[in-house]
């Protein structure tokens, strides 16, 4: 796979920390120019230190005229997009009785709006080369959770949008795949709001209840989002690739 990506311009969203990290090292250890996005310079700047290919913009993919920004990036900086990595998501724990409407925005916004947006915006760049969206989903896009009911159901929304997509793509030659990771090690309990022991109490109950026996590694999701991308997998389209140490068959 090292040249395979070789010229090619990736953006990964959700960059600074966790899958989002992994998989822009990823890409550009296997040849692509990559365009790292997230809301924190240094975490970002993290990333970039890891490998000479990554360049680093520092966007709220939630605010307004944020898709247009980051895809008119990676256009000046290297004149084409062919990979767009869905990354950026938000988790949030609220039971139905506490539910608001600010939370369920939040969740919203952040992991079906801002994905949307940014496809749409780098739609036509990823037709010119006939590339690819890789979306993240979660094992709970298509497994109930009880206590964060409205997260699962945004991930749901995004697998539904996923083969949406590849259907309405495919004569274009754009393929539109997801990946659904199980419980993985990063940031993204503590975003959610929890305190440090909540967050190691959920970490070992998860451990306990998958059948691999542990919670999975960025790295290893990593691979699995490079090679949905890859030119070689090019007549896979419209597919969530479930990737949680056997947690969804539980």
């Amino acid at each position: 796979m090292n040249d395979h990506f070789k010229d090619r311009v990736v953006i990964v969203t959700g960059a600074g920390t966790g899958i989002g990290a992994a998989s822009a090292v990823r890409f550009a250890e296997v040849g692509a120019h990559v365009l790292a996005v997230g809301r924190r310079v240094g975490p970002l700047r993290e990333t970039a230190d890891r490998h000479p290919r990554i360049e680093v913009f520092v966007a709220d993919v939630c605010a307004e005229g944020a898709p247009q920004a980051i895809v008119g990036k990676a256009l000046d900086q290297w004149g084409r997009v062919d990979v767009l990595v869905n990354n950026a998501g938000v988790f949030a724990g609220m039971d139905l009785e506490q539910a608001t409407s600010e939370g369920i925005d939040r969740i919203w916004a952040t992991n079906v709006t801002a994905p949307s947006l940014l496809s749409a915006a780098a739609l036509p760049h990823l037709r010119e080369q006939r590339g690819a969206i890789i979306n993240l989903s979660s094992t709970f896009g298509h497994r109930p959770l009880a206590h964060a009911s409205h997260y699962a159901a945004s991930k749901a929304a995004i697998e539904h949008l996923t083969r949406s997509w590849a259907l309405e793509l495919a004569p274009d030659g754009v393929r539109v795949n997801a990946i659904a990771p199980g419980p993985t090690e990063s940031e993204a309990l503590a975003s959610g709001g929890l305190t440090p022991e909540q967050v190691a109490e959920i970490k070992a109950a998860e451990a306990a209840r998958i059948p691999l026996g542990r919670r999975g590694e960025p790295e290893e999701l990593a691979e699995w989002i490079t090679r949905m991308a890859d030119p070689r997998s090019a007549w896979m389209t419209g597919q969530v690739l479930t990737v949680d140490g056997g947690l969804e068959l539980t």
